[in-house]
């Protein structure tokens, strides 16, 4: 009795064992080829993609052109190997001697690279070359590369190094500018249904060309994920495969049925929206993959938008191009943007709920009510439409763009009442009198309150400002000298502090005097006045009051007028310099 040959997956069974075999990658296939022709082969190389672009296969594949002699043992380095003579085979078989492969995931550490070292001085057993295929080479630590570099950058002729890698840019610069670097391309859709039909054809499995399409889509442009699911897809179908098994493989919803539920969403039908959800999870999909693939058919649609080109693409079919060509050019990008952003948020939820079902229902739900809301521009269209006619009140004609009419702005600077200090004969020296002229002086550059306001600012006491701000009714005021009335919750120490500090500031003694029956009001009943009145006047806008009829909760939170708006850019603009140095000048 004979034994049946044992199984090898397809992945395995299919692997490219020449450059001609390789899919998609002919950019590099044909760099390569020039370099082997012109005998100018790199002594190291490094090959970088995602997954499953064929990066390992690229480096035994090279491995075998280098050290190929021909069926007939007298060939040298090609692009084309034979696949029969004993370099060929060994190294297709991972048993040559003289092409090692090593793991940098396992093996990471210095020690692993020092025998890579100390071996590349011994010549190759058999072969021509001494070859080096190090995967996921990224995974060195930092003192693995730098004892690689010194052999990296001046190895024996007959040594070479070949690295594969997913993620380049963890890959020392220095090292990288000792290869010759080739970026292997993710797999396009055409090539992909391409090689899955030719596989599928030598296995003689029965599959549709639908069913190929939504596989090249999960792949993702990884050959090896192709190949894997297409192994995966003709056992599920029992040799016979249509894209129904294929969604129910991958837990996928259908298409079309996606687009449903995306077009019940965007109309803002929640009712007819949670019914078709309903549906799909019954019929087997997961929640989480219906709003993946609602998140990819939004990005699709967008990117249709923009550009309309990307709509011919051959995993899609001509129905759900038709509605997504409808989709794109009756949506704007408002909406779709912001689809997009509340479905990445709903897939983090799902993804952490403890019932996904649930959590999907509820991210539904909210989509299909933010769909109804419409945009800026359009709400203030509607506005606009409904708002009554205007007539006499407070507003006087509306509320002016960045600014405001109909209320007199209240300023906030409290007038310096004029205050003259008692007259009459006063016998004092010549020092005292130049003493007191010195003093004025130095307390003239505080003509007015506001002058202490900014001097108090300056000096950062943050308690002291807020106090004299909303605790102190101004009644005189001369520099030096000030007089006020303190509020009701005003600190019983006020004056006491005010004048300490302001001594400290100026080096010049302050007269702070509590005075009764004075009904100025502080600083921040005038500041609040002003903000109140705007407010009110705000209010009163046939605009805002449109706005707070359709949003009953809504509040206004913050006017800025046209003089605030040029206050800020005054601040922000550069200042401009008048003299520039010219080098020329000198």
């Amino acid at each position: 009795m004979t034994d049946s040959p044992q199984y090898q997956v397809l992945a395995r069974k299919y692997r490219p064992e020449t450059f001609a075999d390789l899919v998609g990658q002919e950019a590099m296939v044909r760099t390569l080829r020039n370099a082997f022709k012109a005998d100018r082969i790199a002594q190291a190389f490094v090959m970088t993609g995602i997954r499953g672009t064929g990066k390992t296969t690229t480096a035994r594949i090279i491995a075998k052109g280098m050290n190929c002699i021909g069926a007939d043992g007298t060939g040298g380095p090609t692009t084309d190997p034979c696949g029969q003579c004993e370099h060929c085979v060994a190294i297709m078989e991972g048993r040559h001697v003289d092409v090692m492969e090593m793991d940098a995931a396992s093996r990471t550490g210095v020690n692993d690279i020092r025998e890579i070292i100390d071996s590349v001085h011994y010549r190759a057993a058999s072969a021509r070359y001494k070859i080096y295929i190090i995967d996921e080479v990224h995974m060195l630590s930092t003192s693995a590369f730098n004892a690689l570099l010194k052999t990296l950058e001046e190895p024996p002729a007959h040594v070479k190094f070949i690295f594969a890698t997913t993620e380049i840019r963890k890959v020392p610069v220095t090292v990288l500018s000792r290869c010759q670097r080739f970026d292997l391309r993710r797999i396009e859709p055409e090539d992909q249904i391409a090689m899955l039909r030719r596989i599928a054809t030598a296995e003689g499995a029965e599959i549709s060309d639908e069913a190929l399409a939504l596989i090249t889509r999960a792949a993702e442009g990884s050959a090896r994920d192709a190949t894997s699911l297409l192994d995966q897809a003709i056992s599920h179908g029992a040799g016979e495969t249509g894209a129904d098994q294929i969604r129910a493989m991958l837990g996928l919803a259908d298409r079309g049925r996606v687009m449903d539920l995306f077009e019940h969403i965007m109309r803002g039908d929640a009712a007819t929206a949670l019914s078709e959800l309903s549906s799909q999870y019954a019929d087997g999909a997961d929640p989480l993959a219906v709003l993946r693939d609602l998140a990819e058919l939004t990005h699709w649609i967008s990117v249709v938008k923009i550009t309309p080109d990307a709509a011919e693409d051959p995993t899609i079919g001509p129905e759900e191009r038709d509605r997504g060509l409808a989709f794109a050019s009756g949506l704007g990008m408002r909406p779709l943007s912001r689809m997009w952003q509340m479905l990445l948020k709903a897939i983090e939820e799902v993804s952490a709920a403890p019932s996904a079902m649930m959590a999907a229902e509820m991210a539904v739900i909210r989509l299909t009510h933010v769909a109804e809301l419409p945009s800026p521009e359009e709400l203030v269209r509607k506005l606009k439409d409904s708002q009554p006619p205007a007539g006499p009140g407070p507003s006087g004609g509306g509320l002016s763009q960045g600014g405001h009419s109909g209320v007199q702005a209240t300023s906030s600077t409290l007038p310096a009442p004029t205050h003259t200090a008692p007259s009459g004969p006063t016998a004092v020296s010549g020092a005292q009198a130049a003493t007191a002229i010195a003093t004025d002086q130095a307390l003239a550059r505080y003509p007015t309150f506001e002058h202490v306001i900014d001097l108090i600012r300056a000096g950062r006491d943050v308690k002291l400002l807020v106090e004299v701000e909303t605790g102190l009714r101004l009644a005189a005021y001369q520099p030096g000298r000030i007089e006020f009335t303190p509020t009701e919750n005003a600190a019983a120490d006020l004056a006491q502090r005010l004048g300490s500090a302001l001594q400290r500031w100026t080096g010049n003694r302050w007269g702070i005097s509590v005075v009764g029956d004075c009904n100025a009001p502080t600083i921040a009943e005038v500041r609040d006045a002003e903000k109140n009145a705007l407010h009110a006047e705000a209010a009163e806008h046939p605009l805002v009051k449109a706005a707070m009829q359709a949003f009953p909760k809504a509040q206004i939170k913050e006017i800025r007028t046209a003089q605030d708006l040029a206050n800020e850019a005054e601040a922000e603009a550069l200042p401009e310099v008048e003299d520039e140095w010219d080098p020329f000048e000198e």
